[in-house]
């Protein structure tokens, strides 16, 4: 395993092992929204505190993207960026359904080279490396073998912040819906990227995505065999809010389906997130 790899598991689990402690007191949380909807608890931050710390010990040069610190931390400057979410699934968290988890994702100019999702109530560890391949725990990862949308289980998540096009992304749901075995909603980006990767999901695509949301997860898919792009099927998808993730034949069917929707249905924020 690369040394840059290393240092992020151990950045994720002392964040997961944060997580698990406050999940067995769920009442005692204080919670704030940043927006509608869109919320964010003393453990989103304790967990960014703690990777940050671990990341910048072993490489005080790199820079930091983080959902809740931005780019305060390390060298703005850097080639290197470290792209935190540290509780992805935070609605989830709040209600005590288990499906959240820790990405991280270390950049180099700009390129994702290494990413970690962690999953701390399951103790499931994605990890992948560019050119390396993408494992849970030690297990090598693949793809679903399925080539048509009609055998596939897709993920996706809804619109929840204000000023969302729901009634865009209710088109968009209505027809995969009406072309895949079913479409799933569980509320972790990073998670259902990991899954297209497991192959548990044959494909996955959601709009109003930041790029902690999708830096880990979108390499867990390529090196796992399958493909990540935007609704027109380009590469260009870590600041565009839209993604599309899966076995490349069910990507394909998917793409065809989805490109009328490009660059719609996000809330007037699809730039680089500050």
């Amino acid at each position: 395993m690369h040394p840059m790899i290393n240092v992020a598991v151990r950045a994720a689990r002392e964040a997961g092992k944060i997580i698990n402690r406050a999940s067995l007191d769920l009442d005692l949380l204080r919670v704030s929204e940043k927006s509608a909807n869109d919320f964010v608890t003393e453990v989103d931050r304790a967990s960014e505190q703690a990777i940050i710390e671990v990341l910048l010990k072993a490489y005080p040069q790199h820079g930091i993207l983080g959902e809740e610190t931005g780019s305060t931390h390390g060298r703005a400057d850097s080639e290197f960026q470290w792209i935190i979410d540290p509780l992805d699934g935070t609605t989830n968290f709040i209600h005590g359904l288990p499906m959240y988890a820790v990405s991280i994702a270390l950049a180099h100019h700009g390129v994702v080279q290494h990413g970690v999702v962690y999953d701390p109530s399951r103790d499931e560890l994605f990890t992948a490396s560019r050119g390396a391949g993408a494992f849970l725990d030690n297990r090598r990862l693949r793809v679903s073998r399925r080539t048509r949308i009609e055998d596939s289980l897709i993920g996706t998540g809804f619109p929840f912040r204000r000023g969302d096009d729901l009634d865009t992304y209710l088109e968009m749901f209505k027809k995969i819906s009406q072309r895949c075995v079913g479409l799933r909603r569980p509320g972790a980006a990073a998670l259902d990227l990991a899954y297209v990767a497991a192959g548990r999901y044959d494909g996955f695509f959601e709009q109003g995505l930041k790029p902690w949301d999708v830096a880990a997860g979108s390499l867990l898919v390529t090196e796992a065999g399958g493909m990540v792009g935007n609704f027109t099927g380009e590469a260009d998808f870590l600041h565009r809010g839209e993604v599309i993730a899966a076995n490349p034949r069910v990507y394909a069917q998917m793409v065809s389906l989805l490109r009328v929707y490009a660059g719609r249905g996000q809330a007037g924020d699809a730039g680089p997130a500050a």
